[in-house]
């Protein structure tokens, strides 16, 4: 085991949003921003930028890393563009004043259709169906979890067709 895999995920937290230049076996070297590092095998995932906004993603293996050099620090710019690398196209933050219309009104909309619906959670911000199906925020089919797959797939369709009709 090489001294970065026994670094703990702590440790290697601090290189994320940075520039490094992770040196490799076989005199092999990576330059990227770090999105992540796997806490199992230590693995370093890099991002590079390339032209028309494309981006590379290069994965080092934990066990071929011998050395990461941080290059630069990452600002607010550089977070935010990496944090949406992964993020589905339709994706969109919402503000806690629009999640909590957007629960008020999918739960206004359940009970006018009569599907009874609670709230739940610490803060109330989760919706459960008939305690069988919960419903996250924001609030769309994707949020949906039950283990009945049944009901599932119909709240879905259901919460699908409410959403489409809103726009």
């Amino acid at each position: 085991m090489n001294d970065w895999q026994k670094k703990s995920p702590l440790d290697w937290e601090t290189y994320v949003n940075k520039m490094v230049k992770v040196a490799a076996i076989e005199k092999h070297e990576y330059e990227g921003w770090v999105l992540t590092v796997d806490p199992v095998s230590a693995s370093i995932i890099l991002a590079t930028f390339l032209e028309n906004e494309k981006v590379s993603i290069s994965v080092v293996l934990g066990h071929a890393v011998q050395e990461v050099e941080i290059l630069k620090e990452g600002d607010d710019d550089m977070r935010q563009r990496l944090s949406c690398i992964f993020a589905p196209e339709e994706s969109k933050a919402y503000s806690p004043e629009e999640l909590e219309k957007r629960k008020n009104d999918l739960k206004t909309w359940l009970e006018a259709n009569h599907i009874p619906v609670t709230e739940q959670g610490e803060l109330g911000r989760t919706l459960c169906v008939l305690g069988l199906l919960t419903i996250d925020p924001p609030y769309g089919p994707e949020e949906c979890s039950s283990s009945n797959e049944i009901i599932l797939s119909r709240v879905q369709g259901l919460i699908q067709g409410y959403l489409e009709k809103q726009q």
